[in-house]
């Protein structure tokens, strides 16, 4: 079914996608400020996956870069030029867009571009959390033989301003593109990897946008902070861990990522863009791609990672895997195995 999106679902996809962000997928008022220039243009369209032949081609868009970034800058010019140089560089085939994961931006990716170009957005997702690398929003392609991923970027302002295509095996592109990043001032919009929608069916996450919709809905629903939290833990079948004061935070920006730490009490929790462990005690109990998710008491608003401030009074929440809609990159223990190493430093 193809249904007009509403302002209030805009909204609502923001709130919905931060949460399930996981600490990462953008900033929230970043991405209010979004829902508001794309119901300027206009209203976008989400078509359910099951509407479309199993031969069509629909490609991911997505935004790569460090949340925290100060020069990140990208024109809606710069996102349609990479919509459109993919399709032109499929010759005219794309049916759709779909997003790289669930996150406060990162949820409403390609709707901009849904209204600018009249191109639908596909509730399937590459993944239904946010995630840090590129290959891990990218469906398990990197498995397929001979496959060569194609990527057009671009991004950055004035003297910061980049666009380029790349094309060879994942692992070089997506580095490609997060090198470019830097180089913009911290990020760019990306059009990437044409799949069909057979592909997208079993390897990504189908009804994922609609998801974080209702997540959303259900947060802003509530009037007290306890109400809203109780809605999401109802939603998500999630546990409260814990609230207090945040100690011991810290930052660091490494190749394009956030990576640090936070304390809370007994708990300490990690974050690479999205929060990767949970421990109390020195004892993990819980890992990416669990949803490890921060609230803002005072503000009553999810909070990511890269927005925690020393001394915030913060609820802690955990969500497990399998109550998310997640893509099999999720379940890839190659992909998984590259954590441990970016976060050894502050177990």
């Amino acid at each position: 079914m193809v249904k007009g999106l509403t302002y209030n679902d805009g909204i609502a996809a923001v709130y919905g996608g931060a949460i399930l962000g996981g600490g990462g997928g953008g900033l929230l008022e970043e991405g209010l400020k979004l829902v508001e220039e794309i119901f300027a243009a206009g209203g976008p369209q989400l078509v359910d996956i099951t509407e479309l032949d199993h031969k069509d081609l629909v490609a991911c868009v997505a935004m790569v870069g460090a949340p925290s970034a100060a020069d990140q800058y990208i024109s809606n010019e710069q996102l349609c030029w990479s919509y459109q140089s993919m399709d032109m560089y499929m010759n005219q085939r794309l049916k759709g867009i779909i997003t790289n994961e669930n996150g406060a931006i990162t949820t409403i990716n390609g709707w901009l571009q849904s209204v600018l170009l009249n191109v639908p957005v596909v509730d399937a997702p590459c993944n239904g959390r946010a995630h840090p690398t590129g290959i891990m929003g990218s469906l398990n392609l990197h498995e397929q033989q001979d496959y060569q991923s194609v990527q057009f970027y671009a991004g950055g302002k004035d003297d910061f301003a980049v666009q380029g295509f790349v094309e060879g095996n994942l692992y070089s592109t997506a580095k490609t593109a997060r090198q470019a990043s830097i180089l913009a001032g911290g990020l760019v919009g990306v059009t990437r990897n044409p799949v069909t929608i057979d592909y997208l069916q079993k390897h990504g996450a189908p009804k994922a946008i609609t998801m974080a919709i209702e997540l959303g809905y259900r947060f802003l629903n509530g009037q007290t902070f306890e109400e809203k939290l109780a809605q999401v833990l109802q939603y998500l079948n999630g546990v409260h861990i814990v609230s207090g004061a945040v100690t011991n935070y810290s930052l660091t920006k490494e190749n394009g990522f956030d990576v640090g730490e936070l304390s809370m009490g007994d708990y300490h929790l990690t974050f690479w863009n999205e929060y990767m462990t949970l421990a109390k005690e020195g004892q993990v109990q819980s890992k990416f791609p669990d949803l490890i998710m921060t609230f803002d008491i005072e503000k009553m608003m999810p909070v990511p990672s890269a927005s925690i401030k020393e001394g915030m009074h913060v609820a802690v929440i955990h969500v497990d895997q399998s109550n998310l809609k997640l893509s099999t990159t999720m379940q890839n223990e190659a992909l998984l195995r590259e954590i441990d190493e970016v976060i050894k430093g502050v177990l």
